[in-house]
């Protein structure tokens, strides 16, 4: 089916398209029709196997920590994060709230969980959040070990009145591209070393009127030395080897989700670089990755170091942390083995 901008597919075309191909990926198949994610979930709403619900965050966490054990997928553009456990420690706020689960470790951003699903179908039946644009923000999948009574109360307690089957979308925001500020470059300087803590990074780059690739590429190789693109794949198989702990961050404009611990199996299929553990998978495009950066940035308790890495318009793809126990020493010694970017950079 090709569609362009003036003949959008109407529900009953997305649901045709689904039965046409039934093993391609949601966002996949939402992409090759020009729509949104959201809009080819919302189109097989029927009131009986996929149905709207209250995506409020306050409410949704608290019925989806009696799930027990579930898997919970974050993505973006060009990565997933797949880690199953059960959502602990929920702290709700105004502008972020949290899960500090003991395997769930989520950061969340209530004003973009806008649409949200539940779907009854399948072998692992999920709540599926979307943001105002249709993009997915996170979704939730029960297991083996899910508590299926606690899901149909969710369902039945979340469920909206509104049951159509289209969904009222606002336009994507665009993503920005690298915004330094070469004027502003000796107070970036002073006021990068003088940080005690890795938060303050952001609200100084904002401050200064610049974006967080933006500073990487001008405050110097001290602070942000750039790396080849391959060094993301690199890490994770020497993490694997040597049993060293990551703190890998994957996140959209909704939710950031973290692993914390070792990983095992690292292979890759394509163009991709999968992580593919029991409790923890990871599926990184790594034809999307067009710069990596090793990050130092001072803390009250020391350095902390980062390999970040961006797409070529500029989006964050994912963060790569030494997890914060004695073996942080063991994560920077994988550091000094990273491939440099060709040319060095500033």
């Amino acid at each position: 089916m090709t569609l362009d901008l003036v003949s959008r597919p109407t529900p009953a075309d997305l649901r045709q398209a689904r039965l046409d191909h039934p093993k391609t990926r949601a966002r996949d198949l939402a992409d090759s029709h020009g729509v949104t994610e959201a809009a080819l979930v919302a189109a097989h709403v029927d009131g009986t196997h996929v149905l709207r619900i209250d995506p409020a965050l306050d409410r949704l966490m608290h019925m989806i920590q009696r799930l027990g054990d579930v898997m919970a997928l974050t993505r973006n553009q060009s990565v997933v994060h797949e880690r199953k456990g059960t959502y602990e420690d929920y702290r709700a706020g105004a502008h972020a709230s949290m899960v500090l689960g003991a395997e769930i470790d989520l950061r969340m951003f209530p004003r973009h969980w806008v649409h949200g699903f539940a779907l009854l179908d399948g072998p692992r039946p999920s709540v599926q959040v979307f943001d105002a644009a249709g993009d997915a923000v996170h979704k939730v999948f029960l297991t083996d070990g899910s508590d299926r009574a606690a899901f149909d109360t969710l369902v039945s307690d979340l469920r909206l009145p509104d049951q159509s089957d289209s969904v009222a979308l606002t336009p994507r925001t665009p993503v920005e591209g690298a915004k330094p500020r070469p004027d502003n470059l000796q107070e970036l300087r002073r006021e990068w070393a003088a940080m005690t803590d890795t938060h303050q990074f952001l609200r100084i780059a904002g401050r200064l009127k610049m974006n967080r690739l933006g500073a990487y590429r001008i405050v110097g190789k001290e602070w942000a030395q750039p790396l080849a693109p391959s060094a993301v794949t690199e890490l994770l198989h020497m993490a694997a080897t040597n049993a060293v702990p990551l703190m890998i961050f994957v996140g959209n404009q909704g939710c950031i989700q973290i692993h914390g611990g070792t990983i095992e199996q690292v292979k890759p299929m394509g163009p991709w670089i999968n992580v593919m553990d029991p409790r923890f998978n990871l599926h990184l495009r790594t034809d999307h990755v067009a710069e990596v950066w090793l990050v130092s940035k001072p803390t009250r308790h020391g350095m902390a170091h980062s390999v970040e890495a961006f797409d070529a318009d500029g989006a964050l793809i994912t963060q790569v942390f030494g997890k914060r126990d004695p073996d942080t020493v063991a994560f920077r010694a994988l550091l000094d083995k990273l491939p440099l970017a060709q040319g060095g950079g500033a």
